[in-house]
């Protein structure tokens, strides 16, 4: 999935949002932003090797909460199932 894809799909946005999705085993993909920190996304990175989920980078924040539409970056976003 591409960042343009992320406009029409059915996601959850941001840390908290997105862990409780991947600890409830509903995501399909996490995408994270490559610029975010490292102490943000590594528990989150854990959680969905050990769920057995497909972790995509994003180029920044920036581009990550644009695709999203959202006016801000996003470090995480969920696509969910």
């Amino acid at each position: 999935m591409n960042l343009e894809a992320l406009k029409d799909a059915k996601k959850v946005i941001g840390l908290k949002q997105v862990t409780k999705a991947v600890k409830r085993q509903s995501v399909e993909l996490v995408m994270m932003a490559d610029d975010a920190d490292e102490r943000i996304t590594e528990p989150v990175k854990e959680l969905c090797t050990a769920g057995h989920i497909e972790v995509k980078p994003a180029e920044s924040m920036k581009a990550l909460g644009e695709a999203c539409g959202i006016e801000v970056g996003a470090a995480v976003v969920a696509v969910l199932k």
